[in-house]
């Protein structure tokens, strides 16, 4: 492995400011692994090397200018390679969202967080795989190709920001963006042994998200770090006219100066997330880490969430009925592919048809269908409606345990990460691989997961923290203290039998 490609984001920076290395030599050690590892991992769907060149350029030449004259300084990403999930607009580079539909799609314009990291320096390497739409926890649901964990080639990175996760596990760039709809940051980064970070709903900008639910998806930063994840975290926060539903409330200081004791913190543990069925390394290595939380200080307090058990159910009712009226718009006249339509005597229900028919894969038209029974006529009120009583019931859980405690500390999934095709027949099978992290989008709060152990087969198992809204600097302190004191998340991959995977 190359030594450029160790550094984590914070590092990198160190070293750019005092002028080790340079952007250009990042940037470059960074394709060059792309280059050479990722026809096994297959994280990226679109490679942008001239645009980070260019941009990487660019930073050395602000770097030159400001050792020359170090009165104004300098971006606070100024050099960063970073890779971004291919369902968030960069301007004139491809967006697919992982499906056919928006095959050879060019972004018209970059979503707003993605721009705040450019504004900050980044340097972006290119667009990272996702399941279609983001539906999915395997990242086997993407048009395109199977991205693969770098600890265990067969078995699934996780989803739907399994690109994202498996390009920070295996070293092909220090940090990535992924969203969030149900644990579509924190289920990858526990199965590849990252940390990822799902903020409040509202703290980032939605625009320039191709949206699958609406009320529920956040962006989130996976990185190797805590420290790493909480730098890019800040540049990315914020209230955003562009998005109506992003919350005007000052975003708080992530710095990790100082965090060493967790004295005085209270950490609630839920036994609704230690359920049958849980696998026994997962708990073990779960408990385990709670303990090692509490040897920093931290006070353990046996809580309740009892309406947990609801959250798979009111999800899968809210976010297929929010995915429904959101994918109505592919319907192949304004953009994207467009089948049929052509020839005299087709209809525009029959372009429609073909177009959706072929451009959507099985889990985006089985959301769809769920979400339109839903919402339909004589249904709303039993399905859609009531789901959402419920989905308060869940939030008034999260707002009493937090008059009792700081945090709560849970399992990120059952299991860790499963082979390919073990949940392809049972859809119920995949969606139970989200029950501990539906919650926290259902309630809007902000929830971070981080490498805590590894099973008997060698897998990594991941600690989830989950804390009050707009709290992400109590999560990322939390847990910065924990990885002080912990290696988990300096635990490598094995390096890839290219031979064999090819």
């Amino acid at each position: 492995m190359s030594s450029l490609t160790d550094l984590g984001a914070a590092a990198m920076l160190a070293a750019l400011r005092t002028g080790e290395v340079s952007s250009h030599e990042l940037t470059r050690a960074c394709l060059e692994r792309i280059q050479d590892l990722d026809s096994s991992y297959r994280a990226f769907l679109t490679l942008t090397p001239e645009l980070a060149m260019k941009t990487a350029a660019a930073a050395d030449r602000r770097w030159m200018d400001w050792r020359k004259d170090p009165q104004t300084p300098p971006p606070p990403l100024l050099g960063i390679p970073l890779a971004v999930k291919d369902l968030l607009c960069l301007k004139d580079v491809r967006l697919t969202c992982g499906s056919r539909i928006l095959d050879q799609f060019i972004a018209p314009f970059t979503a707003t967080c993605v721009q705040r990291l450019l504004d900050a320096g980044m340097v972006p390497l290119g667009k990272t795989n996702t399941d279609e739409f983001a539906m999915g926890s395997s990242t086997e649901n993407s048009a395109y190709q199977v991205t693969r964990n770098p600890w265990n080639l067969e078995r699934v990175p996780g989803g739907s920001s399994g690109g994202s996760a498996a390009a920070v596990a295996a070293y092909l760039t220090p940090a990535a963006i992924g969203t969030d709809t149900g644990g579509s940051v924190r289920q990858p980064a526990a199965f590849c042994g990252v940390t990822g970070l799902k903020p409040t709903y509202g703290r980032v900008s939605r625009y320039g998200l191709v949206a699958f639910g609406s009320s529920l998806d956040s962006v989130g930063v996976l990185a190797r770090s805590v420290e790493d994840v909480s730098l890019i975290f800040a540049q990315m926060a914020g209230v955003d006219p562009l998005d109506a539903t992003s919350q005007d409330v000052p975003v708080p200081d992530c710095s990790m100066d100082g965090v060493k004791s967790l004295a005085g913190l209270r950490v609630g543990v839920p036994h609704e997330y230690f359920i049958a069925g849980i696998s026994p390394d997962v708990e073990k290595a779960v408990r385990s880490a709670i303990s090692v939380l509490e040897g920093l200080g931290a006070q353990i307090v046996e809580i309740s969430l009892p309406h947990t058990s609801y959250a798979l159910p009111v999800y899968y009712l809210i976010a297929p009925a929010e995915a429904s009226a959101n994918l109505a718009r592919y319907d192949g006249v304004r953009y994207g592919l467009r089948e049929g339509g052509r020839i005299p005597g087709d209809t525009l229900l029959a372009m429609f048809e073909k177009t959706r028919g072929l451009g959507f894969g099985a889990e985006v038209k089985r959301r769809i269908m769920l979400g339109t029974y839903a919402l339909s006529a004589g249904y709303y009120d039993a399905y859609y409606g009531q789901a959402q009583k419920v989905r308060t019931l869940i939030k008034t859980d999260f707002d009493r345990a937090f008059e009792q405690v700081d945090v709560i500390a849970a399992p990120v999934a059952p299991s860790t990460a499963f082979k390919f095709g073990q949940h392809s027949d049972d859809p119920l099978a995949m969606y139970l691989e989200d029950v501990f992290t539906l919650p926290a989008n259902l309630a809007g709060v902000p929830a971070l997961a981080f490498p805590a152990g590894f099973d008997r087969q060698g897998l990594p198992v991941g600690l989830q923290l989950m804390g009050p809204h707009f709290r992400e600097d109590l999560l990322l302190r939390t847990a910065h203290a924990y990885q002080l004191v912990t290696d988990w998340h300096r635990c490598l991959p094995p390096t890839p039998n290219l031979a064999k995977v090819n």
